[in-house]
């Protein structure tokens, strides 16, 4: 036989533009609540807050859609932050004693956060410079004096260094150090015991001159910087936690290690004061822990507000987090459930003002960020627009839908708002709204569905920069578990002391991890929607926008189909609760049904044009009528050696000896298939790809690549009878001549089931059909060769294009299908994707990813790519994410590669398995377990921060004197842009900026391109508690020398062929 060998053609200058049009790859922005805060800051005049993390992030937000992110080179834990006022400005300290300013640089017509300056302390002096000056080692806290201009840093050896805060550098000759002060303190009170670290700094709001300083051993000095002298010294002797200098100057608060505070007042004489005005132990007289931080907040009604966090009693409540509030005769003691980090009061900073008069009160905890309204009685929290802790209870499942319509979108919202109604009297809103969101309104709204551990839904806004929490959907009240117990208990102890009030909304312990979400579907046409869970447990809903007291039918659906030799052995299914059941307003169930043997639910599908469900399992799939509550179709999957499957994810019963052999039998067959292969007998399946050989034409002929051998996967593989995917389709199964309503089903061991369904039609006009039964005919059965796991189905129409979603075509919502020309079923697998005609399932083209790229598919999407330069044109393309952490683009149906890009780290398994694509060619995935990353593949369709600040310069600020100095530019953590600046004109008002909204083209001068880099806080985090990790998803970064050799060659050579991708 000749061989013919084709040259590769050149790339088709057209075609790459075109690329460039369509695709383009941006990590936007970074959703959801900061991984491991670590520090707190916030500006009252430009009303902005900044939190730092252990990760060295720093995170600066505004009003809604004012946020913009930058990244330490070290990395190292971001401990102390201070806004300079009004500037834009930002200090922080790092746990090295290292300190940066970082503030917005304007450049091109957009603006962005930059690292302006940076100081790194001298080291450590040797043992024999005791007695020489004093040497600044590790910084313990920072003040800014005069408007921001100077800081003076306290340090771990009791010695005060002052720094000028433009430049970075230390002061010459002004150190203040602990001998000075030792001179201002009578001889007794000296007693040869060193003052300790300096614990606080204070400033005085009307005199920047004087320093309030207080040192670990209690003393407190309030120092003239002017006239180099104590003015009055406090001779405290109680370990000092924190200080707080009220606003008059008059009254200064201390609170200390055994969990006291003190009173005293600086007015009296020039002597030095022993005893405080008041000192009290708020929770005692048994030991209690340190007051950690104290604030005195003055109001004019007299009733002082005293804010603090510690000093619970340390034997019965000294694992509580708690902050507590004090305001004459009223106390209440915030009961959080996870550790504080800081908090500040939001209120008058004004030195003309005589009163603080405070507001609200913000708490930064390790999970999430509450702010309480302090002018309302009551003080009730105030809703957070966005920071919402996406993990309050750990994320199992997401899913995003587009283009919702206003009617239910609006009906989502007004369930949510009736979930937490706020209070009549309530006047406050967010009180953190600097800057202004520039950004269009979106032209669609877009909802990103998170299932969670303890049984709950939320719904978020997801479209624009802000994820805003809208709706929360629980399915707890169904089912009965051990949480009304555990209710009656919390309830018994509400009037005891202290006065506990439980605030926040994390809440990491699931009453029954059966009641795990694990799968999650919606129509927004129709506003039903399934929920599925970890103990086989399916849920059918309906919105309704009153509450209702109805009971839920139940149904069961055996799997296994009686087969013998199976026995499950692992979790109980839930017992649901009987008789009619209350449900508040929002989506309430309809069906409910039960999975057996209860197995976790692997895939879920909807139809509710056809009132449809169909579920999966490791065992098996169903279909069920929900409009009938009858069951269509059970069909068992499981292979006669899956013993695994039968133990459940629950399980702790699993052999290693079992487990051993089966590991042994597998490294067994692989050598030996290489020699001895048994022969296919889907004799069709290889027709079709010999077929497919020999139909190669010239013109589109390239040179193969060097092809990686794949072996093929045994079919006794544990846990092969996994069903990966279900799908609804109006196809040609039976024949060519007519189509009608199919089912189709993808299993973990290849094999693919495509059902013909008998739908009762609905009449002319009418939404529901006849009550008659639907049946269900196997019509299609078809075993991949590799057996690789079966990811994704699709079916294209006559055009090329996938069947629009139910309800859509009959609405007209989206363009009819093209039901005259053939139709073709797209496969995906782990390994390849492969387009097959349809009635009769041959094979017409198909991408061995395996083979080509050496990796497998994890999550796979349709999405509509539109163009940047014409808005008529779009084309509809395949995405894909694989298990390295790279996302490719192919055509469709063609499945040629258009573009890849590299987008999450191989190891973040987690990442790559909670990864979810949107229908216009955006995705998420969780690079913490309360954040996702926002990325773009799409041109055109890009959700990033775009917004104004009003900033005023200091005076004779220039910009030039940091260039000369400047570090090489540091790349955000997320890689967006950041904000647009818009420095004030002469009369004050911000200089116009136009936005980019979402489907409206740009003029090129204003064009944002973003440098796209891995996130802050996905350099270092793994996750352990979300998405699908199976077996082989740890496989894949365990390989040997010789792979990781391979992998930085690949590596290497993507490198060089992104070179020549032009991306916007």
């Amino acid at each position: 036989m000749m061989k013919f060998r084709f040259r590769r053609q050149g790339a088709d200058p057209q075609r790459e533009k075109l690329k460039q049009e369509l695709f383009a790859f941006n990590k936007t922005v970074e959703h959801g609540f900061p991984n491991q805060p670590s520090a707190l800051a916030f500006d009252p005049e430009l009303r902005i807050m900044a939190i730092g993390t252990r990760s060295g992030a720093v995170k600066i937000y505004g009003a809604p859609g004012v946020e913009f992110t930058g990244l330490h080179r070290d990395m190292t834990t971001v401990t102390q932050m201070h806004f300079l006022p009004g500037q834009g400005r930002l200090l922080t300290l790092l746990d090295d004693s290292s300190l940066h300013l970082w503030e917005i640089i304007h450049r091109n017509g957009c603006a962005h956060l930059e690292e302006a300056l940076s100081f790194q302390p001298p080291g450590r002096p040797g043992f024999d410079g005791a007695s020489g000056p004093p040497s600044l080692t590790r910084v313990t806290v920072v003040l800014l004096i005069a408007a921001g201009d100077m800081a003076a840093l306290g340090t771990e050896g009791g010695s005060i260094f002052f720094l000028d805060v433009p430049t970075l550098t230390l002061l010459e000759g002004q150190t203040l150090g602990p001998d000075e002060v030792l001179r201002s303190v009578p001889d007794d009170y000296r007693c040869g015991k060193a003052l300790g670290p300096v614990e606080a700094l204070q400033g005085h709001l009307r005199d920047p001159t004087k320093i309030l300083i207080g040192y670990s051993r209690g003393l407190l000095v309030i120092w003239n910087q002017a006239a180099q002298c104590a003015d009055r010294v406090f001779l405290g002797n109680q370990q000092l936690e924190s200080l707080c200098w009220e606003r008059g100057g008059g009254t200064l608060v201390s609170s200390h290690s055994d969990g006291s505070y003190a009173v005293w007042s600086a007015d009296t004489g020039s002597s030095p004061t022993t005893q405080p005005v008041v000192a009290t132990t708020p929770y005692g007289p048994f030991p209690c822990k340190a007051i950690n931080k104290i604030l005195w907040r003055s109001c004019q009604s007299g009733g002082h507000f005293i804010i603090f966090s510690g000093g619970m009693p340390r034997a019965s409540y000294g694992d509580r987090h708690c902050v507590s509030v004090l305001q004459a005769e009223t106390l209440v003691t915030l009961d959080f459930t996870s550790r504080i980090i800081d908090f500040f009061t939001v209120h008058s900073t004004r030195p003309e003002d005589e009163f603080d008069e405070p507001q609200a009160l913000a708490v930064l905890l390790e999970e999430e960020l509450v702010v309480l309204d302090l002018q309302t009685p009551g003080w009730p929290a105030v809703p957070a627009p966005y920071l919402a802790p996406l993990h309050s209870s750990a994320i199992t499942c997401s899913a995003h839908v587009a283009n919702v319509p206003a009617k239910l979108w609006a009906r989502i919202v007004s369930a949510g708002e009736q979930q937490s109604p706020q209070p009549a009297s309530s006047s406050l809103s967010w009180p953190i709204t600097g800057g202004r969101n520039l950004a269009q309104e979106p032209s669609q709204r877009g909802l990103l569905l998170t299932g969670h551990e303890d049984g709950t839904v939320r719904f978020w806004d997801a479209s624009g920069v802000a994820l805003r929490p809208l709706y929360k959907l629980s399915t707890a009240g169904l089912f009965q578990t051990d949480c009304e117990h555990a209710d009656s208990l919390a309830q018994a102890t509400e009037d005891d002391w202290p006065p506990f009030r439980k605030v926040g909304c994390f809440d990491p312990y699931s009453d029954d991890p059966r009641l795990g979400v694990q799968k999650v579907a919606l129509c927004k046409y129709t506003a039903q929607m399934v929920v599925a869970g970890t103990a086989g447990q399916v849920l059918v809903l309906e919105l309704s926008d009153a509450p209702s007291e109805q009971a839920v039918s139940v149904a069961s659906v055996d799997l296994l189909q009686d087969r013998e030799g199976f026995t499950w052995k692992g979790h109980e299914r839930l017992s649901p609760r009987t008789g009619p059941l209350p449900w508040p307003t929002g989506f309430q169930p309809r069906v409910l049904v039960q999975c057996l043997p209860p197995a976790a639910v692997t895939a879920v599908t909807l139809h509710t044009e056809w009132s449809l469900v169909a579920f999966g399992t490791s065992h098996g799939f169903g279909l069920f009528d929900y409009q009938r509550k009858s069951p269509v179709l059970a069909r068992c999957t499981l292979h006669p050696n899956d013993s695994l499957a039968m133990e459940g994810p629950l399980s702790r019963v699993k052999s290693l000896k079992k487990s051993l052999r089966q590991s042994f039998r597998r490294i067994r067959k692989s050598r030996v298939s290489g020699k001895k292969r048994a022969a296919n007998t889907n004799s069709k399946l290889q027709e079709a790809n010999a077929q497919l050989a020999e139909q190669a034409c010239p013109h589109d002929v390239e040179m193969t690549p060097v092809q990686r051998r794949i072996e093929p996967r045994s079919a006794d593989d544990s846990l092969s009878g996994v069903v990966r995917c279900l799908y609804f389709a109006d196809t040609f199964l039976r024949d060519a001549a007519h189509h009608g309503p199919t089912m189709w089903a993808g299993t973990n061991s290849g094999s693919v089931f495509a059902y013909a369904l008998e739908v009762p039609a609905a009449a002319a006009g009418g939404e529901k059909r006849p009550e008659r039964a639907v049946e269900a005919v196997l019509g299609k059965e078809v075993q991949l060769m590799h057996r690789a796991p079966v990811v994704a189905i699709a079916v294209l129409d006559g055009r090329g294009r996938p069947l629009p979603e139910p309800y859509e075509a009959s609405r007209d919502l989206a363009q009819a299908p093209d039901m005259q020309g053939g139709h073709a079923v797209l496969i995906a697998s782990e390994e390849q994707f492969k387009v097959f005609t349809l009635p009769k399932v041959s094979a017409k083209t198909k991408f061995k990813l395996t083979a080509h790229e050496g990796c497998r598919v994890r999550k796979v999407a349709l999405a509509t790519f539109a163009s940047v330069a014409c808005e008529d044109y779009a084309e509809t393309c395949l995405a894909c994410l694989t298990n390295l952490g790279d996302v490719h683009v192919f055509s469709v149906p063609g499945l040629r590669p258009q573009v890849h890009y590299s987008c999450i780290r191989k190891e973040d398994i987690s990442g790559i398995a909670s990864c979810v694509f949107t229908r216009h060619g955006q995705g998420f995935y969780l690079i913490s377990p309360s954040e996702f990353e926002r990325f773009s593949l799409s041109a055109r369709n890009i959700t990033e921060p775009l917004c104004s600040l009003d900033i005023s310069w200091p005076r004779d600020a220039t910009h030039a004197s940091y260039e000369l100095c400047e570090s090489p530019k540091l790349s955000q953590a997320n890689g967006t842009p950041g904000i647009v600046l818009a420095p004030r004109s002469h009369d004050g008002s911000p200089s116009p900026v136009h936005s980019k909204g979402a489907d409206t083209p740009e003029p090129p001068e204003a064009t944002l391109s973003p440098v796209s880099i891995d996130s802050a806080t996905s350099a270092d985090t793994t996750l352990d508690t979300t998405g699908d990790v199976t077996v082989e998803d740890v496989k894949d970064f365990m390989g040997s020398s010789e792979e990781s050799e391979k992998n930085l060659r690949n590596l290497a050579e993507d490198e060089a062929r992104a070179c020549a991708i032009l991306i916007k």
